[in-house]
């Protein structure tokens, strides 16, 4: 009972990040391995896919509501990270992602300080890109960001986000919206794989998927109410924690 109320509040609070900007599977996927540390790595990533997949779905049908969503570039983009994700999961099977886990940290250490140098970016929405080489340019971020999502992992939906407004303009806001569909289309993506492999427990993840939609059903609201700008500060405090967490698991964990 101990385990499924923590791993419950833990999945509450994720998709309730995640509903924002993305970095839920930094909160829940520590709590699962703290809360189950004999089990095997797979089955409780397959858990975190099965409660995960439910908050992002829930929060792109939350964003459809109120912000524009140019579907025309999103669908295409979304089934381009579905087929990166399981090409990724694919190669993990033959390569170790160990060279770019010490890389990761660098690499989002960039990308926080560009933004942070960069004060006006992603504060106002202009599209840079319309019709085809719209979907083109956005077909390119799911695929590469979704065999990462795939072969690796961590920052998923925030690297979604932030090539979003670098690349095609969009605000904070807008890009946080159409990251959902993608990080969607690459849970259901790992999931799928998960399922098929048995490495899911069911009981906990039914429970975690409810309380993961209650997250995000709040953070949603919250994006929205605020704009671009807190969507921003959010995504700086997220893409932070990363740094620090993957940097400690890189360099420092035995």
């Amino acid at each position: 009972m101990f385990e499924l109320v923590v791993a419950t509040l833990a999945s509450l609070f994720a998709g309730f990040v995640d509903a924002i900007v993305g970095g839920g599977g930094l909160i829940l996927v520590p709590a699962l391995f703290g809360v189950f540390p004999n089990a095997a790595p797979a089955t409780l990533f397959g858990t975190n896919k099965g409660a995960a997949v439910w908050g992002t779905a829930w929060a792109t049908l939350q964003y459809a509501k109120r912000v524009e969503m140019v579907w025309s570039a999103l669908l295409p983009a979304a089934l381009a990270a579905l087929v990166g994700a399981a090409l990724g999961a694919w190669t993990v099977t033959l390569v170790s992602p160990t060279g770019l886990r010490k890389a990761l940290p660098v690499i989002l250490l960039l990308v926080l300080l560009y933004t942070l140098v960069r004060k006006d970016l992603g504060r106002e929405h202009t599209r840079r890109y319309a019709g085809r080489q719209e979907a083109g340019v956005a077909s390119l971020i799911g695929v590469a960001i979704g065999f990462y999502d795939g072969f690796f992992g961590p920052g998923t939906g925030s690297f979604f986000v932030f090539l979003f407004v670098r690349l095609l303009g969009y605000d904070f806001l807008h890009a946080s919206a159409s990251a959902k569909l993608l990080n969607t289309a690459t849970n259901l993506s790992a999931l799928g794989l998960f399922i098929a492999k048995g490495h899911i427990w069911w009981h906990y993840a039914i429970a975690m998927a409810v309380a993961n939609i209650l997250g995000s059903l709040v953070g949603t609201r919250l994006a929205l109410k605020h704009g671009a700008g807190f969507v921003r500060g959010v995504f700086i405090v997220v893409v932070a924690a990363l740094i620090v967490k993957t940097g400690y698991d890189a360099f420092f964990r035995l």
